[in-house]
């Protein structure tokens, strides 16, 4: 019988049980029957995990256009995801990715429109058709547990945006929130205490970068605005604004960190106090170009940089990591691998 999973123990047994598997596993789980691979590709698994406070977080990033890989920090296991089917114009935009619940969500232009393409881990094929409230690109946005919040932005006639949404990927919903303070393009967003907080960007009417910050409080739906939480900083080359990343910044335990890529230094926010201060050193290997090409990004409890040397004929891709404590970095190698050494995206998935 099939149908109770495991027979000797029974369905509910049965799941608890593979709720404590490492989900590199479920491919291989999917494939012993019907009722495997149907309670693995329902999301009923994941969901029941996240109840439970199981969650393992994998680093999704393309180093080649359209081209995805996965890495699993736990079993340093990578991962090739299916080539995205797309056309040029896609292919050659602007993208921004978001890694929400079971899926990736990875946003760019199309010849006429802004298109969304979603990449589920529970079928491992791409698809495309979704559309959020007010199409948008060069947005900030961050996730917690199965939703995400999206804000700023720009609209397909170039408007920088003030307008935010939240999506929901239990439900494929799109909720419009109230609108920031102010607008602004080219920002970061990330969660911390469970509040969404919108970071630097660049602003109507003035190409110099914001160095307010703002953070949405979702019980209450207000935004509130924090002068001066993101200022510029010295050691920048001169770069217009518009040429410069949005910020690096990342959340581990509810402190905020920054990459200041100029300078190779981690920071860290002090958050009673509105300032950051020096902890550190980046890896040696972590070059960008006025901070392109070079991923921070949260992993759980540890942050990672991903990077590497650009040379001729290709590169190298390294990962590092660094579980914050008392003390400055000590960075972890975990893996590296030849391949295209500038990161044209990266989210970090968990569930």
């Amino acid at each position: 019988d099939s149908s109770s999973l495991i027979h000797q123990i029974g369905p509910d047994i049965s799941i608890n049980c593979l709720l404590r598997c490492s989900r590199s596993d479920y491919g291989s789980i999917a494939s012993l029957n019907r009722s495997f691979r149907s309670l693995i590709r329902s999301g009923e698994l994941y969901r029941l995990r996240r109840q439970m406070g199981i969650i393992e977080h994998w680093v999704y990033f393309s180093c080649n256009l359209l081209e995805w890989e996965a890495f699993d920090p736990i079993r340093r296991r990578w991962m090739h995801l299916p080539r995205m089917t797309s056309n040029e114009c896609f292919m050659c935009s602007d993208k921004e990715s978001l890694a929400v619940g079971t899926e990736l969500l990875v946003f760019g232009k199309e010849i006429m429109s802004h298109v969304i393409y979603r990449y589920s881990i529970l079928t491992n094929s791409w698809s495309s058709g979704m559309e959020m409230n007010t199409p948008r690109c060069l947005f900030g946005s961050a996730s917690l547990g199965e939703i995400a919040i999206l804000a700023g932005g720009c609209d397909p006639q170039g408007n920088i945006l003030s307008s935010a949404e939240l999506y929901n990927s239990e439900t494929g919903t799109w909720e419009t929130l109230p609108n920031m303070n102010k607008p602004r393009k080219m920002c970061s967003g990330v969660f911390m205490d469970g509040k969404f907080y919108v970071i630097g960007g660049i602003g109507v009417g003035n190409s110099n970068l914001l160095t307010c910050g703002e953070v949405y409080d979702l019980e209450r739906s207000i935004w509130h605005e924090i002068p001066n939480m993101f200022p510029a900083w010295n050691g920048e080359a001169e770069a217009p604004a518009t040429a410069k990343a949005p910020p690096l910044v990342a959340v581990v335990k509810n402190e905020l960190y920054a990459a200041y890529y100029a300078e190779k230094e981690v920071r860290k926010y002090d958050k009673e106090r509105n300032l950051w201060f020096t902890v550190g050193r980046l890896p040696e290997q972590a070059v960008s170009m006025n901070g392109w090409g070079l991923a921070f990004r949260a992993c759980g409890d540890r942050l990672i940089v991903i990077g590497g040397p650009r040379t001729l004929g290709g590169g190298i891709i390294e990962l590092n990591s660094w579980v914050p404590d008392e003390g400055p970095p000590q960075w972890n190698l975990l893996a590296r691998k030849r391949s295209g050494s500038f990161v044209y995206n990266c989210a970090v998935m968990g569930c």
